[in-house]
């Protein structure tokens, strides 16, 4: 939340589309108290449909091209769930995601473009490479580039089906990114052979002809094979086949034919129309339900349909923010008429490009550059986002009026519980594994729980609890979950039960029961995996989302593994990259990038369970999970009043991506400072101090790996295991050695 003002309603918004990106910007300057947004997408980069030619050409990079919805959801103060939503249930308000549980709304927008039709023609589903969804184009163009970069001896041919605009515009600037390839690489370009098929008389469609003539010119010099009025029937592994018979062999195939909505869409109950698409009004409110929004090339305005176009996209932008505005505070809507002529900039892959509009059109690379400033200048909004410290509230002019059932003002002490019945709700509609070792556990509450300890194990206890550093409360449960438990694993005990210590934002009892909701699915996805019980726990509200967990586990007394239980002639393993501090305290100053930030989640959501025991199978001897103190902290713990040392390996130390450009521009972890004391423990240090891999030595790690000694001659059949079982950036990191009484105990090489 963006104030200590209560969550009083939940604006949801489906995909990251250009509307969706430009209404956040909007209402991240100009917030509304009470207000919490949900940002569903199954994508955390939104390509700039403007870019994306120009990307695929080579003459933008990945960053250049794409809009960061971690960096913006981020500095709007927002919840981003990185998911993908796959049904509605209106009757409930609720989103239906393919990961997460259900997300209520009170309002809902939908922003998720389209994709093209593929299932009318035999094998395409099966064979050709839809432009739509643009993430999965881009990752299976990156893969064809290269293996055409590994493979410029061998001939190469690429279809594109489709002489629309996005077809041509395509096809024009994949044969530049290629051909520019193969000049480099001084082969022929007699290698590539580009076709392109377009059931129409003539290409693009809804152009002038001035516009269809020059770019079916511009194809023809070029070389590429045209096939005009020529209906694709049929698509094999390796041939094309026309209804008029005409059969054409490939290599590649891109769709990029007539757009479709996804099946979930007619299947909600939204009034849509003959080809699946939201019908809105010129509010751009469904016509079937007035509290839902859609843009983009989802929606179809009932009174001014356009083509789908992302300059619609854009434009649609501001008057979304501005009734989603409206809507919210209960003030009256504003009507949005679209153009009805527009301007289109068609690149042609050489830095020129054609400007078409109405009966008119000219080329020119002056054009080209036009463009590209154009399309530079939108992408400055979200990549200059002003450097705000997160702390900092802004002020807030609009505040949702408070609910009769809202207090005027919040208790300390138990008077701070969340409420007995918005408790029960939450338990009530979450699925608690039950363990035979519960004798009394939530399906029979009171005072306190009750376990059976087996015979002749030892009780191992440990417990954690911090603030959120995600904005998404389900995957934070599942983090917090994770670095609870790792206590336990690192020891070698079999974690048994949980209990839960929850501080809730404000808000209505219904606000709170789903946030709730939410942060205990993800916990119980955890401890359901591990085996683990929650049998119980302590609810507060309080002023921002913190979450922790009481473990309890048990362990056979010859299975403990303590830190100090190195010995000389062991090598160190560690199981997890490190660098997650750095990495989020660039995050919530909006600098880190999304993908780096993407991840650091997926490391932090891999349980170390499975790491422990194999760990322990290869004769491991001490153990410790890294966290808060950092690599070199922990490090410390296992050497400090022993007679062992150790050489650690700073190059071979795996690091998240990003974490050394992060570092290297200063962001630091609060806790950092405090743990660069463990460098008197370091024999060489001032030989490293100016390298980032020297500083993030004293990262702190959230959900971070496991650091272990195991027998040399065990480490290569170790090291196998752990990859195979997942831990693809486990690696050897040092040995150890006698300690020198004349060295300090941990010395760097």
């Amino acid at each position: 939340m963006l104030d200590d003002y209560p969550i009083i309603t939940d604006l949801v918004l489906i995909g990251g589309g250009h509307s969706h990106a430009i209404a956040l910007k909007l209402f991240a300057m100009n917030p509304i108290s009470g207000l919490r947004i949900t940002l569903i997408s199954d994508a955390l980069h939104t390509p700039y449909s403007g870019m994306l030619p120009g990307h695929v050409a080579g003459f933008y990079s990945y960053d250049e091209s794409h809009i960061d919805l971690q960096r913006l959801s981020r500095f709007a103060k927002i919840q981003l769930y990185h998911d993908r939503a796959i049904g509605l249930e209106l009757k409930n308000n609720k989103v239906i995601c393919q990961k997460h549980p259900p997300v209520a709304f009170d309002y809902l927008s939908i922003d998720i473009g389209s994709t093209p039709v593929k299932n009318a023609v035999v094998g395409a589903a099966e064979y050709a490479i839809p432009v739509k969804p643009v993430p999965r184009f881009l990752k299976q163009w990156a893969t064809i580039v290269g293996e055409i970069e590994a493979n410029p001896h061998k001939s190469h041919t690429l279809a594109v089906v489709g002489g629309g605009a996005g077809g041509v515009e395509l096809m024009l600037n994949l044969q530049a990114k290629l051909e520019n390839i193969f000049r480099r690489s001084q082969y022929p370009l007699k290698n590539l052979k580009f076709l392109l098929f377009h059931r129409g008389r003539s290409l693009m469609t809804g152009h002038n002809s001035w516009v269809s003539r020059r770019l079916t010119q511009i194809l023809k010099t070029r070389n590429v094979e045209l096939h005009l009025s020529e209906t694709v029937s049929e698509i094999q592994r390796d041939r094309i086949i026309c209804e008029s018979g005409l059969t054409r062999e490939y290599d590649y195939i891109f769709w990029t034919t007539q757009a479709s909505a996804p099946a979930w869409i007619q299947e909600s109950e939204l009034t849509t129309n003959s080809r699946g698409f939201i019908l809105v009004e010129d509010t751009l409110q469904s016509v079937s339900h007035s509290h839902i929004f859609a843009t983009g090339d989802i929606a179809t305005m009932k009174n001014h349909p356009r083509p789908k176009a992302g300059v619609f996209a854009v434009r649609q932008g501001k008057p979304l923010s501005e009734n989603l505005r409206n809507i919210i505070l209960d003030r009256p809507l504003k009507p949005f008429i679209p153009q009805k002529q527009y301007l289109a900039l068609i690149g042609t892959g050489d830095k020129s490009a054609i400007a078409s509009r109405s009966f008119w059109g000219l080329q020119s690379p002056l054009l080209w550059h036009w463009k590209d400033w154009i399309d530079r200048e939108f992408m400055n909004r979200f990549d200059r986002l002003p450097p705000l410290s997160p702390s900092q509230n802004r002020e807030i002019k609009d505040k949702i009026p408070l609910p009769s059932d809202i207090p005027t003002m919040y208790c300390g002490g138990c008077g701070s519980k969340v409420g007995e019945t918005t408790l029960k709700r939450v338990l009530n509609r979450l699925e608690i594994l039950q363990n035979s070792d519960i004798i009394i556990g939530l399906n029979t509450p009171d005072d306190a729980a009750i376990l059976r300890s087996p015979d002749h194990q030892y009780l191992v206890q440990t417990i954690d609890h911090f603030r959120s550093l995600v904005n998404d409360p389900f995957v934070f449960g599942q983090i917090a979950t994770h670095h609870s438990l790792n206590d336990l694993f690192a020891m070698g005990a079999t974690p048994k039960s949980a209990l839960a210590m929850v501080n809730i934002p404000f808000g209505t009892a219904k606000k709170v029961e789903e946030t709730l909701y939410q942060l205990l699915s993800g916990a119980i996805f955890v401890l359901d995996a591990a085996q683990v019980s929650l049998v119980g726990g302590h609810t507060i509200e309080d002023r921002e989302l913190a979450f922790g967990l009481a473990c309890n586990g048990c362990i056979h007394p010859e299975q403990i593994l303590r830190k100090k239980g190195m010995k000389p002639s062991q090598v160190l393993i560690l199981t997890k990259a490190i660098g997650t501090g750095t990495l989020f305290a660039a995050d919530r100053c909006y600098q880190g990038k999304g993908r780096w930030i993407e991840k650091a989640i997926a490391s932090m959501l891999l349980s170390n369970q499975i790491a422990a025991q194999i760990l322990q199978n290869c004769g491991a001897s001490a153990c410790t999970d890294v966290t808060g103190f950092g690599l070199l902290g922990h490090l410390q713990e296992m050497v400090q009043g022993t007679q062992i040392a150790v050489e650690l390996n700073i190059e071979a130390i795996p690091i998240l991506e990003g974490a050394i450009a992060t570092m290297q521009e200063g962001f630091f972890s609060s806790l950092h400072l405090q743990n660069v004391r463990a460098s008197a423990m370091v024999e060489n240090g001032e030989q490293f101090k100016l390298s980032p891999l020297y500083a993030l030595l004293f990262d702190p790690q959230t959900s971070g790996g496991l650091l272990t000694s195991i027998p040399a001659d065990r480490l290569e059949s170790c090291l196998q295991q752990l990859q195979a079982a997942g831990y693809s950036e486990s690696v050897c990191i040092g040995r150890v050695t006698e300690k020198d009484a004349n060295k300090k105990a941990i010395v760097l090489v």
